[in-house]
């Protein structure tokens, strides 16, 4: 059997698998080995388990992935996330739509020392859902901001999915973070104009709360240090050259550590839970990451990233209709996988096709997670639809879809305007 044909049944079989509910990173290393193994023989194939494994769990540079985990869940832990939606919702709580506009404010702060969009998601449905509800919002809306105010977790720094893109292609950690700051403030502007829009066009959908005195909103923000302070010591850390993202993701952590003890909000059980969640996404995150670096192997072996270049460049549509081809992919397969999955199983193929092509390989990290973003939220999968589920009982899946529509369209013109215009992505790390 050709090389080809093997490469075919691989990922025939690998999506089989998948739709079995065969975790992702097992489905991948099963297949990737299993391919290896035919292509060449037995030995070397389990050879290649133990040695990426080894290599991959004591490797520096993966480090950042639990460190910043670890960093988000002190600070979910230490009651952070409840502080930037009381602070946001004292200065535009008192708008038509002002409680959707201070979710969107309060996960974008959130993001920014987070890194996950599902504990983004999951958090402010705790959060932000019982208080909008409370002001008679209607559950489609409600959902729906909290679904898109989601996906800020993986574009505002750090982010554990530019992080892994970063790892796999080689590129600078830091100015991928560095990159995801001003299109991160981009979303967070133009979600916020969508909400507006929104109570604008359907008077009396979106009701107005109460307004807060000017002495309540400086009450509000003096809560907010402790979020200030850990991002700016973390990025501005990054930006200034003092420390790589790996480091900062150790000082990162160890701050949140500190700034919940010094304020008394992690208790021994605290600290224990944190531990325990962030060791479990790790594990997970670990076990997607093995298991596509062994399918790496076998994607290497086939040669299927030199013939997927060969075939897109000999298409004759030139680079952007090339990369809107890319696009459309990720966007379908948001439909089917978890967005770090998605990154880890591509990003090895579309990657040599992208530098071939001249595109900046930081833009194009930004790129693909906006349109990563796209999947969390859009039919049939969105796994930060999924994950409001898991939380807010009460909701059907059909209504937070309808609630997050608008949001959609919003992302999708957010990533015609960063494929346009890449100097929105370039322009802070041109100046590291």
């Amino acid at each position: 059997m050709s090389a080809d044909a093997v490469a075919i049944i691989g990922f025939v079989t690998l999506f089989v698998l998948m739709l079995l509910r065969v975790p992702i990173g097992m489905a991948m290393g099963l297949v990737g080995v299993s391919g290896f193994a035919y292509l060449t023989s037995g030995g070397p194939a389990l050879k290649i388990v133990g040695h990426t494994t080894m290599r991959t769990v004591t490797d520096f540079n993966f480090a950042v992935v639990p460190l910043f985990l670890l960093m988000g869940a002190f600070a979910t832990t230490s009651g952070m996330s409840r502080e930037l939606f009381r602070a946001a919702n004292a200065f535009v709580g008192h708008l038509r739509g002002g409680l959707g506009i201070a979710t969107i404010a309060a996960c974008g702060g959130f993001a920014a020392i987070c890194g996950s969009s599902v504990a983004t998601a999951a958090t402010f449905s705790r959060v932000a859902y019982p208080e909008m509800r409370r002001y008679d919002y209607p559950q489609s809306f409600a959902t729906g901001v909290i679904a898109a105010g989601g996906t800020l977790g993986i574009m505002i720094p750090p982010s554990t999915v530019l992080a892994v893109y970063g790892l796999i292609t080689e590129q600078d950690v830091g100015k991928l973070f560095v990159a995801g700051i001003v299109p991160g403030i981009v979303a967070i502007l133009m979600y916020m104009t969508t909400i507006s829009i929104i109570g604008w066009l359907k008077q009396g959908f979106l009701p107005a709360g109460p307004r807060a005195s000017w002495a309540e909103r400086w009450r509000s923000l003096r809560d907010v240090w402790a979020t200030v302070l850990l991002f700016a010591f973390v990025i501005g850390g990054i930006y200034g050259g003092m420390f790589t993202a790996t480091e900062a993701a150790g000082m990162g952590a160890g701050g949140a550590f500190l700034i919940g003890l010094a304020r008394r909000r992690l208790t021994r059980h605290d600290i224990l839970r944190s531990l325990l969640e962030s060791t479990r996404t790790t594990a997970a995150v670990f076990t997607i990451l093995i298991g596509a670096l062994l399918f790496g192997y076998f994607l290497t072996i086939t040669q299927t990233p030199q013939k997927m270049t060969e075939f897109l460049t000999g298409l004759g549509i030139g680079s952007y209709g090339i990369l809107i081809l890319i696009l459309l992919m990720y966007l379908v397969l948001g439909c089917l996988m978890d967005a770090l999955a998605m990154i880890i199983l591509t990003v090895p193929i579309v990657f040599p096709i992208i530098k071939q092509l001249g595109f900046d390989p930081i833009w194009f990290g930004v790129v693909i997670v906006m349109t990563v973003e796209l999947g969390l939220i859009h039919p049939p999968v969105g796994m930060n639809i999924f994950v409001i589920k898991s939380v807010i009982d009460d909701v059907k899946i059909s209504t937070i879809f309808y609630g997050v529509l608008p949001f959609i369209v919003t992302d999708i013109l957010r990533l015609v305007l960063l494929v346009a215009f890449p100097v929105i992505a370039l322009w802070l790390p041109s100046h590291m």
